[in-house]
């Protein structure tokens, strides 16, 4: 049942920001002690990892990596989620925020199982069939996440023998090695953060109040909350796919947020045609 009244921090919000203020600042005390890396034990591990625990699909909800992180993610929470929570009431909207929680590390979890078994099928294929021309090929299919000088320098002394067995052999161990490498960073490097449900209460809010004017610090200028959610899952979209590897954020991780807050939304109304959502 929706609550009777209007409550600007909600029952559901107000533990969810406690929580991770405590969480946060726990980590804090004990890694700076070195005693205990919370972000390590119960971040999101690749289930191929051997960190990977399943209880992290939860856990990983409530860990942030800095201060800013840590601020960026409540006060989004709390702008939205106490919006939410009062519309909905609290246990829809708990169910609301751990869905989407849970699909967001879901689709990051997919989108790397298939980012490690493409790099994979690339290094099978080329070590099956190698050649000075496959080489260069992987190489620049992989440049944007390696230290590329030593690399050109073994292929500018492979160019002048292109045939030469040794050099050949020499380059299917420098494509395991590049594989296992950039593997090995994606199984091994937890997620942390409740951005992915963060991105979901942004959706929600935008599909239950679409023509809410929103003025936010980076774009102060009221814009409609239906556009706002468009263009932000729009540049999450290209910087997901852009894949700079320089960017420690986790985009299709905001995705899969707000793609499980769509479905579910439009699941909770499908028997319900009085709003567009």
């Amino acid at each position: 049942m929706r609550p009777t009244q209007f409550s600007i921090l909600p029952m559901v919000v107000k533990n969810l920001l406690i929580i991770n203020g405590l969480c946060f600042l726990a980590n804090v005390v004990l890694a700076d002690r070195g005693w205990f890396d919370m972000n390590d034990a119960f971040g999101l591990y690749y289930p191929g990892s051997a960190n990977f625990k399943p209880f992290q699909l939860v856990t990983h909800l409530f860990m942030h990596g800095s201060m800013t992180h840590l601020l960026f993610n409540m006060f989004s929470l709390w702008m939205f989620g106490n919006t939410l929570e009062n519309y909905w009431g609290p246990k829809r909207f708990l169910i609301y925020y751990m869905v989407t929680g849970l699909g967001a590390a879901f689709l990051h979890l997919g989108v790397n199982w298939y980012e490690i078994s493409h790099l994979q099928e690339q290094v099978s294929n080329y070590v099956s069939n190698p050649s000075y021309e496959s080489f260069r090929i992987f190489i620049s299919q992989n440049d944007r996440n390696l230290n590329i000088e030593n690399i050109e320098k073994f292929s500018q002394i492979w160019f002048k023998e292109k045939q030469n067995p040794e050099y050949i052999a020499n380059s299917k161990q420098i494509a395991e090695q590049i594989a296992e490498m950039l593997v090995s960073h994606k199984m091994n490097v937890p997620v942390v953060g409740a951005s992915g449900a963060v991105f979901g209460l942004l959706l929600g809010f935008g599909m239950l109040f679409p023509n809410t004017e929103l003025i936010m610090l980076f774009f102060p200028f009221p814009i409609k909350a239906k556009y706002f959610v468009f263009f932000y899952g729009a540049a999450e979209l290209y910087q997901g796919i852009s894949n700079n590897p320089s960017d420690n954020v986790a985009h299709f991780a905001h995705l899969g947020g707000m793609l499980f807050g769509f479905i579910l939304i439009k699941i909770w109304n499908k028997s319900n045609r009085q709003h567009f959502y």
